[in-house]
């Protein structure tokens, strides 16, 4: 049996609407007969598991079968003393009465058409056809299921399509305010809270994706969590005073890029120093899961699924933080003077590209996000870190049609800004990015030596 399904997560309030019994009956059930069986929170409320759920699912189904009450217990005392699930088969019937609505409602599978109606509303900015591919949705399946699978997939899809070139950035930006507005009026649907414990969500210094704190927001309310959204790049000034003044118990933190996890791992440090319980999750810790070892927190998992259960968990078991890697003296004296001397590394930067065809935007971009990845890489302790940001930098720009030895060339120009800037401290940085133009050197020159080979071939008489 699947472990998620045992573990208490649900409040009264939730199991009402989703079974549709009322509250005195459900008590009358648990006080009479044992079913279903709550776990309590230190507060006295009780506390739901989905197993719990569906076993009033299955003695409502057998009333409706013209079973009474006692006799669908008796029922299921009688199956579990024959050794058998009583809940097998009825998970087997709903699974042959999905199918069936399946196909009803279309060839393929009803979630998935609706998503790509409202990919495609979304690309041509037709927002009533993208609310009315919405409100189908969440009117067919429940709100957690709707967010994931519509809003978080879709947000995928079409951020997939940007990188390629085939989506706009205002397409981008409609579809991803449409997708935060739903989130928003869902969280002003949610009950009050009902289980003991108090939660912050929000994002680290210079951190601005909202979707994904937003949609962990909105698991947790439903849950019963008293759960509170601080916003977007929230700054390390105050914070502890503003946990003081909440009460919090636990503190969590959300990061996509490689520069805001650095941000991430200074407030988590921060926090834990002042003994404050700490969780964390975003795309850039599951993308280079070596950067956890450098978190003095809790990772919520990969699955923003997870995240909402495996908080719980730790509000309940409340385990001592991971003890964080401590950053080596050479990483530090590193920072340092890459900090100190940055300003005139883009400097010597921006005087050799003067004359290059490079817009002045893109080159003031690609100098600030060289910048801050370096930065963030030195404070996470690995420098590689850096060049799979370039990688997918190189890929957006293949994708968008520059020229292809463009990025080579700045990358070229900033190793030589580096080397005439920095001094030995330095040289962490200085060789890095020395092998890194070695290592696309050797690629490149194999890639031309096959098409040369392979030209030789051809010209090779039958």
């Amino acid at each position: 049996m699947n472990a998620s399904m045992e573990f208490p997560t649900y409040n009264l309030k939730a199991v009402i609407h989703e079974t549709g019994v009322k509250p005195d009956t459900l008590r009358a059930w648990e006080r009479r007969y044992g079913l279903p069986n709550p776990e309590r929170t230190t507060g006295g409320h009780r506390l739901y598991s989905q197993r719990d759920i569906d076993t009033v699912h299955w003695l409502v189904a057998r009333q409706e079968e013209g079973l009474s009450i006692s006799h669908a217990v008796n029922l299921w005392h009688a199956l579990e003393a024959e050794g058998k699930d009583p809940l097998a088969e009825m998970r087997m019937a709903e699974q042959d009465t999905a199918t069936s609505t399946v196909t009803e409602l279309s060839k393929g599978d009803p979630i998935t058409t609706l998503r790509q109606k409202w990919i495609a509303a979304c690309m041509a900015f037709d927002e009533p056809a993208a609310q009315h591919a919405l409100n189908q949705a969440f009117a067919l399946f429940a709100p957690e299921h709707a967010c994931f699978e519509i809003l978080q997939k879709g947000l995928g899809e079409i951020g997939r399509g940007w990188y390629e070139g085939r989506v706009s950035v205002q397409q981008e930006h409609f579809a991803s305010a449409l997708a935060v507005r739903r989130l928003d009026a869902l969280l002003m649907a949610t009950p009050p809270p009902t289980r003991a414990g108090r939660i912050l969500v929000g994002c680290p210094p210079d951190e601005q994706h909202t979707f994904s704190p937003l949609l962990l927001l909105l698991l947790l309310r439903r849950q019963g969590w008293d759960a509170i959204y601080l916003g977007v790049n929230v700054p390390l000034e105050q914070m502890q005073a503003t946990i003081e003044r909440t009460h919090a118990d636990l503190i969590i933190l959300s990061a996509q890029q490689l520069h805001t996890a650095a941000s991430l791992m200074e407030m988590t440090r921060m926090l834990a120093g002042h003994g404050n319980m700490v969780a964390y999750g975003g795309l850039i810790f599951n993308a280079r899961p070596r950067i956890q070892a450098r978190i003095p927190g809790h990772f919520l998992g990969e699955r923003l699924e997870d995240a909402a259960r495996n908080a719980a968990r730790l509000l309940h078991t409340r385990p001592a933080p991971p003890a964080a890697h401590a950053l080596p003296l050479a990483y530090e004296q590193a920072l340092a003077e890459f900090t100190d001397r940055s300003p005139l590394v883009e400097a010597q930067t921006w005087q050799e590209l003067a004359q290059e065809k490079i817009p002045p935007a893109l080159l003031t971009r690609a100098n600030h996000a060289m910048a801050d990845n370096i930065s963030a890489a030195l404070k996470l302790g690995d420098i590689t870190l850096v060049a799979e940001d370039i990688s997918w930098l190189e890929g957006l720009l293949f994708n968008y049609r520059v020229a292809p030895g463009l990025l080579r060339h700045y990358l070229q120009a900033y190793r030589r800004a580096l080397q005439n800037n920095l001094n030995e401290r330095g040289e962490i940085v200085v060789a890095w990015m020395s092998r890194l133009l070695a290592e696309e050197q050797s690629v490149e020159d194999e890639t031309t030596s096959r098409r040369v080979r392979a030209a030789r071939r051809e010209e090779v008489p039958a």
